[in-house]
């Protein structure tokens, strides 16, 4: 499993990182989307502080995650229900 090195420039400032290989790309991209993020609140909002722009970045994409955890489990508790239901077919059926 090999690591590379690499730097990534989050907002204004370039942080070094010994990553594995396998995710280096995962790694760059979620740079390139809080980038993104960062450029959009400060033309949207007009913010120059970097510290409050990743502070809202950090915040947006939690929500983000949240929701999205919640799709999951929304989703894990309906295919089980589901699974039980067959189950229970296959049961009374037998």
């Amino acid at each position: 499993m090999a690591e590379l090195s690499i730097k990534l420039k989050i907002g204004n400032r370039e942080y070094p990182m010994k990553v594995k290989a396998e995710d280096e790309e995962r790694i760059r991209r979620a740079g390139k989307m809080i980038n993104e993020k960062i450029r959009s609140y400060k033309d949207q909002f007009g913010i120059d502080d970097y510290q409050d722009l990743l502070a809202m970045v950090a915040f947006d994409f939690l929500v983000d995650k949240m929701k999205s955890d919640e799709t999951i489990e929304t989703t894990d508790e309906f295919a089980l229900n589901q699974i039980r239901t067959i189950n229970q077919l296959i049961v009374d059926a037998t």
